[in-house]
């Protein structure tokens, strides 16, 4: 995929709007669109930094599409299990990623406001298999 189609996703991943990412990123909104709707159209380096940083990607990313670009050096700033973790999710596909994302945001959920009349005695994940087999 192309830099049209990778900034496209992120987007739509993080729910950002064109107009919010123009404002965030001081580029014009009209600037923005061209890059969405052009395949000839990319943004200089200083602006396809701007946008990787506030979409939270790396400027290889939005490029190539390639997903390995800082992995390792992300890695080192995270928890050995919040790095397994991420071995386990790397090989998923966007659809797939959005699911556990929705699956762990309503499973935090779950845990942090326990319904009434619910027993005490119950482990965490006692407590979500009790919810989602209910």
């Amino acid at each position: 995929m192309g830099f049209k189609e990778n900034l496209k996703g992120e987007l739509e991943y993080s729910g950002i709007p064109v107009k919010e990412l123009a404002h965030r990123t001081g580029i014009p909104k009209q600037t923005i669109d061209k890059y969405l709707l052009s395949n000839s159209s990319m943004p200089p380096a200083d602006k396809a930094v701007k946008i990787a940083q506030i979409l939270g990607v790396s400027v290889e990313y939005l490029v190539t599409g390639s997903k390995n670009s800082n992995i390792k050096t992300q890695n080192i700033y995270l928890s050995p299990k919040m790095r397994a973790i991420n071995e386990c999710i790397k090989a998923l596909s966007f659809e797939e990623l959005k699911i556990i994302e929705t699956a762990v945001a309503e499973l935090v959920k779950l845990l942090r406001h326990p319904m009434k009349n619910e027993a005490t005695s119950l482990t965490p994940l006692q407590k979500v298999f009790l919810h989602l087999f209910r």
